[in-house]
């Protein structure tokens, strides 16, 4: 597979904060996105997850499964017991043609608690942290010996956030752990998106392309403001209407011969930054970015 551009509902609707876009069907989410020239979506909350609905839905609009986030717990719970918990999402994955999934563990993260500053976020101790990583490891094993990749989601507000804890999960885990590239994430939580690119572009199975307001960013992380409020106030944006350097951050992509999804995520609220304006501007930019890449 070569490149391909997708794009996550979020900018329709928001899985943490579903009064945003509440009111904007499915039907609009994904015949606007076809209309944009995306090739496929990532799964959403108001997405049905049954293979046989969903998949005669998304072909109906020209639309494949790029993949869909799955909560961890490996704090909470074993490996046996996480790998029973994914199967429906995974089994779901699978039938509709995916070969990545999205996962980010979420044992006492805050993002999705509007009156949770980002400085509650949880972190590990270091014991934790390795068995956390064993744990990540076995689990991935389990996964592509089912055909599925696992390709680890860093996110603000939980145990893995910042640049220095991609680092110690990619140096903990081995290479059956990949990475999801979240270059707005990263950013946020004060890393360099070009220079995890450079480190780990091996490992890099999934690529989040969310851009950065600067000043909005700023302003939240002096007033440690919770993560919905900074989305809220719109730190978010599409790539190419921010301050991130994707040529930069796809160069060592392109050098280790990455095929795969880059996807357009930039949760606003759609009240303020409408949805077809920005999925057009996020297609548009990265179809120029790549339009040259060896396909």
């Amino acid at each position: 597979m070569s490149i391909r551009l997708g794009i996550n509902p979020l900018t329709w609707s928001n899985d943490d904060m579903s009064a945003l876009g509440a009111d904007i069907p499915l039907e609009t989410c994904l015949s606007q996105a076809a209309a944009a020239g995306y090739a496929g979506v990532e799964l959403g909350h108001k997405f049905p997850r049954q293979a046989d609905r969903l998949g005669p839905l998304l072909a109906a609009h020209g639309l494949v499964l790029v993949s869909g986030w799955y909560s961890l717990r490996l704090l909470e719970r074993d490996v046996g017991d996480e790998w029973a918990a994914m199967q429906g999402h995974l089994g779901l994955l699978k039938t509709l043609g995916c070969d990545v999934m999205v996962c980010a563990e979420v044992s006492r993260c805050v993002h999705s608690d509007s009156g949770a500053a980002l400085s509650q976020r949880p972190t590990m101790k270091p014991a934790e942290f390795e068995q956390f990583a064993a744990r990540l490891d076995a689990l991935a094993v389990r996964m592509r010996e089912a055909g599925m990749r696992l390709a680890y989601h860093h996110h603000m507000g939980t145990v893995i956030q910042t640049e220095a804890e991609i680092d110690q999960l990619m140096t903990r885990c081995g290479r059956q752990v990949e990475l999801l590239l979240d270059t707005g994430h990263l950013l946020f939580a004060g890393g360099d998106p070009v220079a995890v690119a450079e480190r780990h572009a091996s490992r890099i199975a999934h690529v989040h392309c969310k851009d950065i307001r600067p000043t909005v960013l700023q302003r939240n992380l002096n007033r440690d403001a919770s993560f919905l409020g900074a989305v809220l106030q719109g730190v978010f944006t599409v790539p190419g209407d921010g301050c991130i350097d994707y040529p930069a951050v796809f160069a060592p992509l392109r050098e280790v011969g990455y095929a795969g999804w880059l996807v357009v995520e930039a949760e606003q609220d759609p009240a303020v930054a409408d949805p077809v304006t920005y999925a057009n501007l996020g297609y548009r930019y990265l179809a120029e970015k790549t339009r040259d890449w060896p396909g």
